[in-house]
C-alpha cells in the first residue's frame, strides 16, 4: 500500500487515474474519478487512513464529501474502487471529491479507538483529542492538499457514522458549510441502540456488540475476533443468555470492553454522561441537517436530541430537521413507498435523496439556487404526507394529555374520583414477545406491527377510545405519566401508543390489496422505562410493595394522523422479550442477578382523579 504522508502528487494520481480507465469491471465511477489513497496525521501525530476519490476531469473545481466512520473506509488497494460514491448517485453524478475515513483506531487508521469517544470539556479543547478535533484536522489537511477541491467541505454519516458528522460541526472548521448527521448516535443510556431509560436493549447490545466489540490490536483490513452468533433459535439463545451474568461466562468470555464497560456502569454515572453528546455541541457554525426516521429501532431518539441540542446551544445556527417514515438508515435506500404492512403513498426514500439532502450539500457547498427548506420537513404518518414547520416541536400544538378509563376506556376527559384501578401480573419465565417474529436481531418492521397479538395475553393491558369523530395529528413530545403500585421491588413499564383501524376499514396491506388492515392495530410508537430510575436516573430506588408511585419518562416523538373513525390505543405492559433484557422485578443489580431473583409481581395501575394515569401529547389545531 502506498502511504501519503505530506502532499500528494499530481502526476502519481493522473498515471493511476489511466491505469483505472482501462479496468472495465470498475466502470462507471472509474471512468469518472481517480481514487488515491493516504494517511491524515492529526495534531497528535497520529494518522488516520482515508480512501479520496476526485473527479478525473480537472478543468473545474468541486466540494469535499468526508464521511469518518468506525465501519471501514472499504476498499482497500490503490485499484480497488467503489461501486457507488456520496450519500446517493445525484452526488457522484454531479461531481464531488468524496472522502472516506477510517477513524482513530479503526481498520488502518493509527492510534485507539473508544466507543462514542467522549467529546473534551470546552475549557480542555486544545489540550488533547477528540472525534470534533480530529474531524478539523482532517478537514484542514484537505482543504490545504487536495488537487480540484474548492474550499468547501459537507460531512455526512449514518448511525454511528451520525456522530461522527455531528460532533464534527462542533468548533466548526472555516471551510465545513454543510453537515448532515443521519440517524446520529447521542445518548447510550437514556434512548439510542444499548439503552432506553436505563433498560437493557438486550438483541441490539448482543448482536451488534458480539462483531464490532472485539478489539482490533493492530491496524488492518480484516479485523479479527468477532464472536460468532449460536445457531440457537432467536427467542431460545436469549433465554440462554438471562440471567445476563450468563452473556460474559457463557458467550463473550469478557473479552468485550465496551460489554464490560456496561457491566461497571450500571446508572447514569459521568461514564455516561460524557458520551451524551447533546449537551456539548459549541460552536456550530456550519449549516446543519439532521435525518430521521420515525421508524427507527436504533437511533430516533439521537435524530431528535441531535437537533434540539444544537439548537438550544446555537442560538441563530442554520439548523434543520427532516424525520420520515423510515427504519434506521431507510432514507438512503429504496423507494421508501412502503414499510411493514403499511403503504406510504409516495416514494418518500427517492423524494428525499432528490429533494431535500443533495439539494442541502448543492446549495450550500455549490451555490445551487432555489433552496428554501423549512426549519422542520417532517412526514405525517396515518394521514401519509409531508408537513413543514418553523420549529419542532410546532408551535402551534395544543397540549392535551390521553387518559386511561375504567373499563378499559381512553379518552381526553379526568376519569372520575371512583376510576378505580387495573392489573395484571407479570412473569419473567413468561414474558411479552416484542413481535411475531423473533430472530437474533431485531425485525424492523416492529415499530408499526399490528398489536393484536398481543392484545389477548392477561398480562397486557389495553385501553381504548371511542371511533374519532374527526382527523386527529398528535406533533411533538409524548410523556408518559402512570401511577403504579407493583408487589416486587422493581418492574419495567412499557407503553405503546397504537392506531386501529376501523373493522369496516378498505385500506389493505402494503403490496396485497388481497389482505385487509380491517380492526389492524398499528404501533406508532412505544418506549420502556425501568422502574428503578422514576426518580433518579443516578440513585436508583427500590419500589416499596404496595405503595402507589408514579412512573414518569419520555416517549420519543410523533408526529401522526390517527383518522376519523379510527381510535387511539395506550398499552402498558411490563416485559418485551428479548428486544429489552428481563428485570427480576427484585430490585438490584441485574448484570449481577441470579436465577432466585426473578419473581412474579402484580403490577396494579391506577386510574382515577387522585391517581390519573395518562400521556401527554400535543395536538395540531385543525389536523
Amino acid at each position: 500500500m502506498k502511504r501519503f504522508g505530506g502532499l500528494i502528487s499530481l502526476i502519481a494520481v493522473m498515471i493511476l487515474a489511466v491505469a483505472l480507465k482501462g479496468n472495465a469491471q470498475l466502470a462507471p465511477i472509474s471512468e469518472r474519478y481517480v481514487k488515491y489513497e493516504l494517511y491524515i496525521p492529526m495534531r497528535d501525530g497520529v494518522r488516520l487512513f482515508s480512501n479520496v476519490y476526485i473527479p478525473i476531469d480537472r478543468t473545474k473545481t468541486y466540494p469535499i464529501m468526508l464521511n469518518r466512520s468506525p465501519y471501514s473506509a472499504s476498499p482497500y488497494g490503490p485499484t480497488a474502487i467503489r461501486g457507488s460514491l456520496g450519500p446517493s448517485n445525484h452526488f457522484s453524478d454531479d461531481g464531488y471529491i468524496f472522502v472516506y475515513q477510517d477513524v482513530r483506531g479503526k481498520y488502518l487508521s493509527e492510534g485507539n479507538f473508544l466507543d462514542v469517544r467522549p467529546q473534551l470539556p470546552e475549557a480542555f479543547r486544545n489540550k488533547g483529542i477528540d472525534e470534533s478535533t480530529d474531524t478539523y484536522d482532517t478537514i484542514d489537511f484537505l482543504v490545504k492538499t487536495l488537487p480540484a477541491n474548492n474550499g468547501r467541505v459537507g460531512i455526512w454519516g449514518i448511525s454511528y457514522p451520525g456522530f461522527y458528522a455531528a460532533v464534527g460541526s462542533i468548533h466548526s472548521h472555516p471551510a465545513l458549510k454543510a453537515a448532515s448527521p443521519q440517524a446520529p448516535v447521542t445518548n447510550w443510556f437514556m434512548g439510542d441502540d444499548f439503552h432506553h431509560n436505563g433498560a437493557l436493549f438486550l438483541m441490539d447490545s448482543v448482536s451488534f456488540i458480539s462483531s464490532f466489540g472485539p478489539a482490533r490490536p493492530v491496524p488492518t483490513t480484516n479485523p479479527k475476533g468477532q464472536i460468532p452468533l449460536p445457531p440457537t433459535e432467536g427467542a431460545q439463545f436469549y433465554k440462554e443468555v438471562t440471567p445476563l451474568s450468563k452473556v460474559n461466562t457463557d458467550y463473550f468470555k469478557g473479552k468485550i470492553a465496551f460489554w464490560n464497560d456496561m457491566v461497571a456502569h450500571t446508572t447514569y454515572d459521568s461514564y455516561w454522561q460524557a458520551r451524551n453528546t447533546t449537551d456539548k455541541f459549541y460552536g456550530v457554525k456550519t449549516a446543519v441537517l439532521t435525518v430521521g426516521g420515525w421508524y427507527d429501532a436504533e437511533d430516533l431518539h439521537g435524530a431528535l436530541h441531535t437537533y434540539s441540542g444544537i439548537e438550544k446551544m446555537n442560538p441563530g445556527a442554520t439548523n434543520m430537521i427532516v424525520m420520515g417514515p423510515w427504519s434506521h438508515g431507510g432514507w438512503s435506500r429504496g423507494p421508501g413507498d412502503r414499510f411493514g404492512d403499511i403503504a406510504l403513498g409516495a416514494k418518500t426514500g427517492e423524494e428525499y435523496r432528490e429533494k431535500v439532502e443533495y439539494a442541502f450539500f448543492a446549495h450550500y457547498l455549490k451555490d445551487k439556487p432555489g433552496y428554501k427548506p423549512a426549519e422542520a420537513t417532517m412526514f405525517a404518518t396515518g394521514a401519509n404526507k409531508w408537513m413543514e414547520f418553523s420549529s419542532w416541536p410546532p408551535k402551534a400544538r395544543m397540549a392535551k394529555s390521553l387518559f386511561i378509563q375504567p373499563n378499559k376506556a381512553l379518552s381526553f376527559n379526568m376519569p372520575g374520583s371512583d376510576g378505580g384501578t387495573s392489573k395484571y401480573v407479570s412473569d419473567p419465565a413468561n414474558p411479552v414477545p416484542y413481535y411475531t417474529k423473533i430472530d437474533k436481531r431485531y425485525s424492523q418492521p416492529y415499530m408499526n406491527a399490528d398489536q393484536r397479538f398481543v392484545e389477548g395475553r392477561p398480562d397486557v393491558l389495553a385501553f381504548k377510545s371511542e371511533p374519532l369523530k374527526e382527523d386527529t395529528t398528535l406533533a411533538g413530545p409524548i410523556i408518559a405519566d402512570l401511577f403504579v403500585s407493583i408487589t416486587g421491588t422493581d418492574a419495567d413499564f412499557i407503553v405503546k401508543l397504537i392506531d386501529v383501524y376501523p373493522d369496516d376499514s378498505k385500506e389493505t396491506f402494503a403490496g396485497d390489496d388481497t389482505k385487509s388492515l380491517a380492526g389492524y392495530e398499528a404501533m406508532v410508537r412505544a418506549e420502556v422505562m425501568r422502574g428503578k430510575f422514576r426518580k433518579s436516573f443516578q440513585k436508583p430506588e427500590a419500589f416499596k410493595p404496595g405503595q402507589v408511585s408514579e412512573v414518569k419518562f419520555e416517549v420519543p416523538d410523533v408526529l401522526h394522523t390517527f383518522k376519523k373513525g379510527h381510535r387511539i390505543m395506550i398499552q402498558v405492559q411490563s416485559t418485551w422479550f428479548p428486544l429489552v433484557d428481563l428485570n427480576p422485578q427484585t430490585f438490584g443489580d441485574i448484570f449481577k442477578a441470579k436465577s432466585s431473583d426473578f419473581i412474579k409481581a402484580t403490577h396494579t395501575i391506577y386510574h382515577s382523579t387522585l391517581y390519573p394515569s395518562h400521556i401527554e401529547v400535543g395536538v395540531l389545531p385543525g389536523k
